[in-house]
């Protein structure tokens, strides 16, 4: 709540409201196989109540009332569309993905995204849908044979080791796994089984897989060269804090995301202030666009040069989280780091003499009037 107030201080009923009910149903449709205009046709005939999602989509329709199962409908066995939220398409779009390219989506399951991406493709280059869930890479092989896809190599590995199999990607979609606190009117239990090291973890885990991500793509791409980087959470702390610490560690910087609507980034949040370009990033919330809460932020890789490769462990982090999340001087960061060993040193019992103790002291005195 205190974390709401802070992101909503005029806001925050509408916000509270809008949490408090369920976003509309929508599906994408799936254009390897089908028109939207002929999907639509399709399940009002079956008794579906649907219209556009929207100006900013061309395959998005949003469901209000149906006569038959959504999810169970003969155009839905055919693949002819994907249940999918529609601030889902936003990364995707936001990618941009090319045909012939070699893009990577590395948090890929259930597979929405990655069937996006190759419907964009139009089934030509090759798409890699990587997930570290064994179970939950089952779904994308279900959504990928469904829906016709036939770009697509699937994989299982923790995406922080993904630079070391592969790397050389065109384009990569990171959809970070996060606290879900913009989607609240999915899952109640965020607001009550989420605390500040929940948080921690969260931002520290995407400060990794971002990381990796940047590394898998290739800055000497002739047609990309773009990592998107999106969250399902509302939080400055999984959001502009993961990409103001993407933007010291390597040559990337933000570019537009092409989407035309949706709130600017944070440039400053409370005493925190981050890097200018991060208004370029895109923010949406459920009281203002009707979707789930979301953010989206599109990179561009300058160099293939790494400027640091380490990302601090949990411990580590929580320690100099006030060092590091405020705006200090890089000097005086060491100062206190100097600090902190001066006082780390065990102290050892000596015996002084009256003597060495009077000069001690006079050289002391000596010190502080010289300073």
């Amino acid at each position: 709540m205190e974390k709401s107030m802070d992101l909503f201080p005029g806001e925050i009923l509408e916000f509270l409201e809008a949490n408090e009910v369920e976003r509309p149903v929508t599906i994408r449709t799936n254009t390897l196989k089908t028109r939207r205009r002929d999907l639509a046709q399709a399940l009002i005939n079956r008794g579906v109540n649907l219209d556009p999602v929207g100006k900013w989509s061309k395959v998005g329709l949003v469901v209000y009332d149906s006569q038959v199962p959504i999810g169970a409908t003969p155009e839905y066995m055919a693949g002819h569309y994907m249940l999918q939220g529609a601030s889902s398409f936003l990364p995707v779009m936001a990618l941009a993905p090319q045909e012939n390219e070699k893009i990577l989506d590395m948090a890929a399951a259930p597979g929405g995204k990655t069937t996006y991406i190759a419907a964009l493709m139009r089934n030509t280059g090759n798409l890699f849908a990587n997930d570290p869930s064994t179970e939950r890479a089952k779904a994308i092989v279900g959504n990928v044979h469904r829906l016709g896809v036939t770009n697509t190599v699937i994989s299982n590995y923790d995406g922080r080791q993904f630079p070391k199999i592969l790397t050389g990607f065109d384009r990569v979609l990171l959809d970070a796994p996060c606290s879900g606190t913009g989607v609240i009117s999915k899952d109640t239990a965020v607001k009550t089984n989420k605390d500040a090291k929940d948080i921690q973890r969260c931002s520290h885990l995407q400060k990794e897989l971002l990381l990796a991500a940047i590394d898998c793509c290739d800055s000497k791409s002739k047609t990309g060269g773009y990592i998107v980087y999106s969250t399902c959470s509302i939080l400055v702390e999984e959001n502009e804090w993961v990409i103001d610490y993407a933007l010291k560690k390597r040559h990337v910087k933000l570019v537009n995301t092409g989407l035309d609507f949706g709130k600017e980034g944070f440039t400053s949040f409370k005493e925190h202030r981050f890097h200018p370009s991060l208004k370029m990033t895109c923010r949406f919330y459920p009281h203002t666009n009707n979707l789930d809460g979301f953010f989206v932020a599109k990179l561009k890789k300058m160099s293939n040069k790494v400027i640091a490769t380490e990302v601090k462990s949990n411990e580590e982090e929580s320690k100099d989280d006030s060092l590091r999340y405020e705006d200090i001087s890089s000097s005086l960061e060491e100062n206190a780091q100097l600090t902190k060993a001066d006082h780390d040193v065990p102290k050892q019992k000596t015996k002084v003499k009256p003597k060495e103790t009077a000069m001690m002291k006079r050289d002391l005195k000596r010190k502080n009037n010289e300073k």
